[in-house]
């Protein structure tokens, strides 16, 4: 065991570095899901300081809202699921060029190949999310009332959500263009549902019942937990606990339907 892992992680690792070259070559997804939320947040800010005026009144410390307590996570939260597909791109690239199945027959077990595409997805995502909490902050004056180290460790659990969640999308997806469609519709599903768009309380009803199964909603509840309500670390334990019990279920099930032999078409 102590002779294999060595040699495991050398093969994860060799995977990694061969993803962020690539990666490398074209930032631009990258770019355009960071650039493109911060003029969004430009945008809707003023509809969610009069969210928030009518949830708080009075800040309670005194301190005038600015929308960006909503705006910043609420959009930031949005445009990470679209990222969410990047794990399947990458498998779908390699079927694309024709060298998936080198990669099933080479040195590199299953689980090593899986781990491996799922490095740089997630640093991707936590790039994004610092970006655009850091950058839209500074543009918009967020103020957050609570805990960073709250904010960082939603943010963490959250993206390992998503690629969670891209596994599954890559595993019940047979083309690149559904992959495209599905999350995409999943997003904005996920982004109604979940508080994104509104707070939960001003949702209908039976809107409000479906949240609490949304990643979501656990995303919103911890980043506005640390932004408006002043939690420290403590209060984003729960959020963070549910989103990596999301993760836990979705890999579950992203593993047990993948299969290393499905052929994918990607793009012609």
């Amino acid at each position: 065991m102590r002779e294999s892992l060595p040699r495991s992680v050398l093969r994860v690792a060799a995977l990694v570095r061969h993803d962020l070259r690539l990666h490398r070559a074209d930032l631009t997804p990258l770019v355009t899901m960071t650039v493109m939320p911060l003029l969004i947040m430009a945008f809707v800010r003023p509809l969610y300081l009069s969210s928030l005026s009518t949830r708080y009144g009075t800040p309670p410390d005194g301190v005038p809202f600015t929308g960006a307590e909503l705006a910043v996570p609420g959009v930031a939260v949005i445009f990470s699921f679209f990222l969410a597909a990047d794990v399947g791109y990458g498998v779908f690239r390699e079927h694309g060029w024709r060298t998936w199945d080198r990669l099933r027959t080479g040195p590199a077990r299953p689980f090593e190949v899986l781990a491996g595409r799922a490095v740089v997805p997630l640093l991707v995502l936590l790039v994004q999310l610092t970006l655009l909490f850091t950058v839209g902050g500074l543009l918009f004056g967020l103020r957050v009332r609570g805990s960073y180290a709250a904010i960082a460790a939603v943010g963490v659990c959250l993206a390992l959500c998503l690629v969670a969640f891209g596994f599954v999308l890559v595993a019940l997806c047979r083309t690149v263009m559904q992959l495209n469609v599905f999350s995409n519709v999943a997003a904005l599903l996920f982004a109604g549902l979940g508080g994104t768009l509104a707070p939960v309380e001003q949702l209908p009803g039976w809107v409000q019942a479906l949240a609490h199964v949304t990643p979501t909603y656990w995303a919103m509840r911890g980043f506005t937990g640390a932004v408006l309500d002043g939690d420290g670390l403590g209060g984003a334990v729960l959020p963070c606990l549910v989103l990596l019990a999301i993760a836990a279920v979705l890999t579950v099930a992203g593993l047990n339907r993948f299969r290393f032999d499905d052929r994918k078409v990607s793009w012609s």
